[in-house]
């Protein structure tokens, strides 16, 4: 460590600590909060299905099968609890561990390539990127995604640019396999095999691997994809239940090729990747005037390193504009990459009067706006704030202590912007990560814990049990995963995208078999017309919508829901 430290320059001696410091804030809040929308309740559910069942091959939603994704990033939450035993700590735990193997390999990759000088660099400029950190804090597959993406990018650059080692090709291509079965785009670092065979032919830079190794490459990919693949295929095909054939279709076709070709949500124009790019990758983003031209003059010196890695970028961005389906975490495996190949240049470019001026005007609107928010929940009266709580079911009570969470941030930062501003030596790139590393510290300890409650449904489902008494039984229609994974008993659920006349008449012989115990819990939008409404009570407001229960005795005595009612309870 200590020869590590000495070659770098003074602005950076501090990176050890800095180091220390972003795994804090990396850490901070775990355990602290519920699974929360989107996506986080689903998976949770999943996993907590498969350690209780032992059904580890096919997730379930309730009590149908979850085909919209493989199930590896539900065998890690699963798997983690089984090591810490509280799902709190354990739902989290693979994004945080994916964060952190991303910023070592992103910061290795980078001295591999471009010297010591340029790691903390490349770690630090992925770590202040906005992306980085609300995936690090989120238990969806995308930061899980990106860990395996960039693993497999950092053994094939290796491998292309360094020495052509066949354990190096097989590491990036089995990583690539296993990412596809994480989730189906986990085969993007294979596209790096595209540049160099132009840099190759152009350049004559690279390595000359022998032929065997490409044999090697596709044996080990398929090995990756084949841990989960063929145990669900096998089980799939040999298995007389039309539900697991029709689960194995659904997942390797209409979730996979249909999906991209003619995606049915999240529809955006062309333009909209340069949009998240703009937001979500900000401060980076700054630097985009320098670091284009920059980056144009080394592809023109045919520097293989420049063009393996941002001719790679630039086609995973095409691969994912093509698709009229976007949402801004398809693009997210890009950003170590770039992170790799601004890192060399970052130096320089700090020594800019109009860099440094962006990078310090940045954290100056981070502070203002901030602290302007917390001051405004602070001073404001209910009847302005009031919006911002009823749709969502919080209590006015709760901006009280969010506010002052956002001030004591605001605080912090200003602090640390003065401490590294002040003086001759003035140092952004040192304040960007302190700054961050606050951020992402409030956000964990203060302000996720404050909204978990409500955003969780875990505030509506408590309210739902002491409404109905510990020995009620109680079933869903209409629900979310957050209100089956929150509910304190075992509750009935008909299906989760069966049509819901269907689900009404299996309600109604349900209820009918206990009327006075059992209870159903829907939204109140769409109470069926078997209901009487004078009997159904509001339970309250969550996560946009507002929620009811239902004893069994309100069903109207006679009324039957036919299999054509045009009967919705689901969420839009």
């Amino acid at each position: 460590m200590s020869s590590i430290h000495s070659r770098l320059p003074r602005v950076l001696r501090p990176v050890p600590l800095l180091r220390v410091l972003i795994a804090l804030a990396l850490l901070a809040g775990l355990g602290m909060r519920e699974p929360m929308p989107a996506d986080e309740p689903r998976f949770v559910l999943a996993a907590q299905a498969m350690v209780e069942s032992g059904q580890w091959l096919f997730p379930h939603r309730g009590t149908e099968l979850y085909a919209e994704k493989p199930p590896m990033f539900m065998w890690m939450q699963a798997a983690s609890y089984l090591l810490v035993r509280d799902w709190q700590v354990a739902f989290l735990l693979p994004s945080l561990l994916a964060a952190l193997l991303t910023l070592w390999l992103t910061g290795d990759l980078a001295r591999r390539l471009w010297g010591y000088r340029a790691t903390p660099y490349a770690m630090f400029g992925l770590f202040v990127c906005l992306q980085f950190g609300l995936q690090a804090k989120r238990a969806q597959i995308d930061m899980v995604l990106v860990g395996m993406t960039t693993l497999s990018l950092w053994a094939l650059l290796r491998y292309l640019l360094e020495k052509p080692n066949p354990w190096l090709l097989a590491l990036g291509t089995f990583s690539a396999g296993l990412g596809t079965v994480t989730k189906g785009v986990g085969f993007l670092p294979l596209l790096v095999f595209f540049p160099w065979l132009w840099v190759r032919a152009a350049f004559r830079q690279t390595v000359q691997p022998q032929r065997w190794h490409a044999l090697a490459g596709a044996t080990a990919f398929l090995l990756g994809a084949s841990v989960w693949l063929v145990p669900m295929l096998s089980a799939a095909l040999s298995s007389t239940d039309p539900a697991t054939y029709a689960y194995a279709r659904e997942i390797l076709f209409r979730q996979t090729g249909t999906r991209y070709a003619d995606a049915w949500h999240h529809v955006k124009p062309a333009w909209y990747y340069l949009q998240a790019m703009l937001t979500l990758w900000l401060p980076g983003t700054l630097l985009a005037p320098w670091l284009l031209p920059a980056w144009w003059r080394r592809i023109r010196r045919k520097d293989a390193r420049y063009v393996l890695l941002l001719t790679w970028a630039l086609l995973v961005l095409a691969f994912f504009t093509v698709s009229p389906g976007k949402r801004d975490v398809y693009i997210f495996p890009m950003l170590p990459a770039l992170c790799v190949a601004a890192a060399p240049l970052v130096p320089a470019l700090l020594r800019r009067t109009a860099v440094r001026a962006l990078l310090w005007g940045y954290l100056g609107i981070l502070v203002i706006v901030t602290i302007g928010a917390g001051l405004w929940l602070l001073l404001a009266s209910p009847e302005r704030l009031r919006w911002m709580v009823e749709d969502r079911g919080m209590d006015l009570a709760t901006l009280m202590p969010l506010s002052w969470w956002l001030l004591a941030f605001g605080g912090a930062a200003s602090v640390a912007i003065i401490a590294t501003g002040w003086g001759r030596q003035r140092q952004p790139e040192i304040a960007l990560v302190i700054v961050t590393a606050a951020l992402w510290a409030t956000y964990g300890v203060g302000v996720m814990p404050l909204l978990s409650p409500d955003s969780s449904a875990q505030a509506l489902m408590r309210r739902v049990g002491e409404r109905i008494g510990p020995d009620a039984g109680l079933a869903m229609l209409g629900w979310r995963e957050q209100h089956l994974l929150q509910a304190d008993r075992r509750a009935m659920d008909f299906g989760f995208t069966q049509p819901r006349a269907a689900q009404w008449q299996r309600a109604h012989e349900w209820v009918l078999e206990d009327p006075t115990r059992r209870w159903l819990f829907l939204r109140k939008e769409a109470i069926g017309p078997c209901l009487d409404p004078r009997q159904v009570i509001d339970i309250g407001r969550s996560n946009r919508r507002a929620w009811a229960l239902a004893r069994g005795d309100a069903w109207i005595p006679g009324c039957e829901v036919s299999a054509d009612e045009p009967v919705n309870s689901s969420e839009d």
